[in-house]
């Protein structure tokens, strides 16, 4: 190594350095054993140079161990060899696991050159014979600490170690100072190395999620084989052996037991005290309740854009029916005026007219004349459009009498003949009904059928349904009981009504039941005569000024039968209710179809029983 120059001095090159020469060398001696030793395992000289200095270091480590002789080692007795502390025979009780394979021989070594018999026995220090002196503990503590397996089930029972867990209320104080030397210590246990720390209240919670997925899950290597109560070399034979076995099984499974037991205990309390695990708690309560939150700010969001929406859809909706509404009340307005306009312009044209025949003296010589002409001039004014009206009264206003009473003469033709074709064909309309009707009675075994006996057979059929056993038989004994022509009824001509019933024209259907309408609205708007001022009864049957005559629809058919249901007989002004619970009627129109209710019901009951009597018979 070349070096330095100093500030004052001048560095010169004198000649070239010459070129490098490979040389083969041949190890011999400790380089050559180095060599073979590198070549079989396939190392470097490097890795060779760093297992030396491994070496050297343990070496050194050896030299400088410090060996605490056991106070009460010459008082030992070999007999209780398996409660002694074998680290403290050796003098190693600072070391205890942690203490090397090396440096428990070279304990070994130590002690054994001091308490040795022979030594101890040059020394003038009397000896007891046999497996009796204290020298016994430390061959059995050399043969414990030195067999891997039988040191592993010393370690699992190091009676140093401290296997107590931390209370919750020691933890909640101080939880990292409490737990972290418990969990320190009791990782020693665990079958793989390095697991994770406890870590500071600054750790994420991947380290935290780690730490107690590690600890849940702990592997420990563990185990009690060194508390065995009885040895299976010291049995007579097999089947003892077995059984001895057997008793060490279960002592060192129950042992296991509770020492996972304990390992949950310890992370079931720190996981309890830990303020991280609250910590994160809170975030994520507070994290959902932010999700939860946005999630109901977008939603109140949406429905507001969707109430906005809405309302400017009700807005538009609105302003157009205004639009539409306007202008159809303007509309309304211009036809209103025109037709104002119009009226007004008939009526002028009108009044001109008669004006106008009225000077001509209605174009006749007698009385009996002008009277006629006055007749067929008022039908005119009635009959005329405006158009009409107007071209007549310019030809009266420019013609000569005679001209003027041959156009009055010629338009009253006119209309007299458009008189004439309407009455002719209100004539044949006529004939036509007169016709359906005498078709419509024509049937049903030659016995005339009238409006009444046609609408009886109409509600009878809707009263007694298709598939009523023995219907036919049943609505004709029901027109029998409630007709009032007085003509019997058998079910043939029933059947025979009802067909050609099915085979009119819908207008003539339409016809009758407009008829029977107006026959039912006159019987129930008559007022009967009263002979006296006295006020009728509650069950009164005709309507008085505050009934409704209208037919009950279904819907309020409907709410009359839940009425019924809902108030029974013995409810205080029971139909005083019931009629409050069906709109639009009074309690006289309740009663009353109730009472017709109660008719119809009965009146099917009866010609039921009596086609079932016939059949019997």
């Amino acid at each position: 190594m070349l070096l330095e120059a100093r500030d004052d001095d001048e560095t010169t090159v004198f000649k070239a350095a010459a070129a490098s020469v490979q040389v083969l060398v041949e190890p011999v001696g400790r380089w050559f054993e180095a060599y073979i030793r590198r070549r079989s395992r396939n190392v470097s000289a490097s890795f060779q140079e760093l297992e030396e200095e491994e070496e050297s270091s343990e070496e050194s480590e050896d030299e400088e161990l410090q060996l605490e002789e056991h106070p009460m080692l010459r008082t030992l007795d070999p007999k209780d060899w398996k409660n002694q502390d074998h680290y403290a025979v050796l003098g190693l009780p600072h070391l205890r696991y942690k203490a090397t394979q090396k440096q428990i021989k070279a304990a070994h070594k130590s002690i054994v050159l001091k308490h040795h018999p022979d030594k101890r026995k040059a020394a003038g220090e009397q000896i007891v014979e046999g497996d009796n002196d204290y020298f016994t503990c430390i061959t059995k503590a050399i043969e414990i600490l030195s067999d891997p397996v039988k040191r592993r089930a010393f370690d699992s029972v190091d009676p140093t170690f401290d296997n107590s867990v931390p209370s919750k209320s020691e933890g909640k104080e101080s939880f990292f100072e409490v737990f972290a030397p418990v969990f320190e210590r009791n990782a020693r246990w665990s079958s793989k190395k390095h697991g994770p720390s406890l870590g500071t209240m600054d750790s994420s919670f991947e380290e935290v999620d780690n730490f107690y997925s590690f600890w849940y899950n702990f592997d420990s290597w563990r185990e009690f084989s060194y508390l065995d109560e009885e040895e299976k070399e010291k049995a007579e034979c097999r089947d003892e052996r077995r059984w001895i076995e057997k008793q060490n099984r279960a002592s060192r499974a129950q042992r296991k037991k509770e020492e996972m037991n304990r390992i949950r205990t310890l992370v079931d309390t720190a996981y309890s005290c830990d303020p991280r695990i609250k910590k994160f708690k809170e975030e994520e309560k507070a994290r959902k309740e932010a999700e939860k939150k946005a999630k109901a700010e977008a939603k109140k969001k949406e429905q507001e854009e969707k109430e906005r929406v809405r309302q400017a859809e009700l807005e538009a909706a609105r302003l157009a029916k205004e639009k539409e509404e306007e202008e159809a009340r303007q509309a309304a307005q211009q036809a209103k005026k025109e037709k104002e306009i119009q009226k007004k312009a008939i009526k002028k044209e009108r009044q001109k007219l008669r004006t106008t025949c009225k000077n001509w003296n209605y174009f006749a010589d007698s009385e009996a004349d002008s009277v006629k002409m006055m007749e067929e001039v008022e039908k005119l004014c009635d009959r005329l459009e405006l158009t009409s009206l107007q071209s007549l009264n310019e030809i009266l206003a420019s013609a000569s009498k005679e001209d003027s009473k041959a156009a009055v003469e010629k338009q009253v033709e006119e209309v007299n003949a458009q008189l004439q074709k309407e009455k002719d064909a209100e004539v044949q309309a006529r004939q036509a009904a007169r016709s359906a009707e005498q078709a419509s009675g024509g049937g049903g075994g030659g016995k005339g059928w009238n409006e009444d006996d046609l609408q009886l057979l109409i509600k009878a059929v809707n009263l007694f349904p298709a598939g009523t056993n023995a219907r036919w038989e049943v609505i004709a004994n029901y027109m029998n009981l409630h007709s009032t022509s007085g003509m019997k009824r058998t079910a043939k001509d029933v059947i025979n009504k009802a067909k050609n019933l099915q085979k009119l024209d819908p207008l003539q259907k339409d016809e009758i039941n407009r008829k029977a309408y107006e026959k039912f609205k006159k019987e129930h708007t008559s007022v009967p005569p009263s002979i006296d001022n006295a006020l009728p009864s509650e069950r009164f049957d005709a309507t008085g000024s505050d009934g409704n005559a209208a037919p009950w629809t279904t819907e309020e058919q409907k709410l009359l039968e839940q009425a019924l249901k809902t108030y029974p007989v013995n409810t205080p002004e029971r139909w005083e209710k019931i009629a409050g619970a069906v709109p639009e009627r009074s309690k006289k129109d309740c009663m009353k179809r109730y009472k017709e209710l109660v008719e119809m019901v009965k009146a099917k009951k009866a010609a039921q029983e009596q086609v079932a009597a016939k059949n019997k018979k």
